[in-house]
């Protein structure tokens, strides 16, 4: 029997052991290897492997293979099925060539999560938070990732969705997709991620019909993984850091859903703050 395919759009953290946020908070990588399989990839490897062990073969995506090997190597370890496809999101070029891929080496995707994020602008000085000192490039990728990223990506897997009357295409996004935020380095790049949320919205309304789940969701928290864990506001209050491995089980609860009660946005918030409205 064909198992049904998963393919997680950024399956990878930049805040696992050698990722960028990670290197540029402590000053290099650091060792993940007395942490849980589940923390090492944040959200993105989480859900990899959550649906993996759901039977899924398991596509992971990623701008550099690399990035993604030792996620792979741990999934194909406890059992499952997992490859992983290099794709840019600026790329339309690139994005087509990984379906294309995809669709002849495991088949047309059940399910589609889109984990893709940016962090662009974090690593600029405080002085330099404002609007006007944000470089146009800056914000052309967020762009690529918030808006076309995800418009290129739904066409190219939600056609057969629709054909067959049943898919998941679940967004996973974060608490700018609701309101703009308090003053931060970099913020007002993160505005495009409203679109994300719009898009989702755009999607229920012309998909549902066909049977495709359409969702969006909102992930109110800093979440645990390598980089992140090592933080003082992590240390100070680990009450309020997120756990990967609920989170996606709230993702597998989205697409399990019976189609009579469909959920079509979703906001995680840990127990001891306020959720963004």
């Amino acid at each position: 029997m064909t198992k049904k395919v998963a393919v997680v759009v950024g399956a990878t953290t930049k805040w696992q052991s050698d990722g960028r946020m990670t290197k540029l908070a402590h000053g290099g990588s650091i060792d993940d290897s007395d942490l849980p399989l589940g923390v090492r990839w944040g959200v993105g490897g989480a859900v990899a492997q959550k649906f993996a062990q759901e039977g899924f073969s398991v596509v992971l995506t990623t701008r550099t293979a690399a990035n993604a090997a030792a996620l792979q190597a741990a999934i194909l370890e406890q059992g499952g099925e997992c490859m992983t496809v290099e794709m840019d999101l600026v790329s339309p070029a690139s994005i087509s060539e990984a379906f294309a891929t995809i669709r002849n080496d495991v088949g047309t995707p059940d399910v589609l999560v889109y984990n893709a994020g940016y962090l662009e602008g974090r690593d600029l000085p405080p002085e330099k938070e404002l609007l006007e000192h944000i470089p146009l490039e800056m914000f052309d990728t967020t762009q690529h990732i918030s808006a076309r990223g995800p418009f290129l990506v739904a066409k190219e897997v939600l056609p057969a969705m629709r054909e067959k009357g049943e898919g998941s295409f679940l967004i996973s996004n974060n608490a700018s997709s609701l309101r703009g935020r308090k003053r931060m380095t970099g913020q007002s790049l993160y505005y495009p991620r409203v679109m994300m949320r719009t898009l989702a919205q755009v999607l229920t309304e012309e998909y549902s019909e066909h049977g495709v789940h359409v969702a969006n969701g909102v992930i109110d928290g800093l979440i645990d993984s390598p980089g992140t864990r090592a933080l003082e506001k992590a240390r100070k209050d680990p009450d309020a850091v997120m756990n990967p491995v609920k989170i996606a089980e709230a993702f597998y609860y989205l697409h399990s859903q019976d189609r009579s009660c469909w959920t079509h946005e979703l906001q995680l918030t840990p127990f001891p703050t306020k959720p963004s409205y």
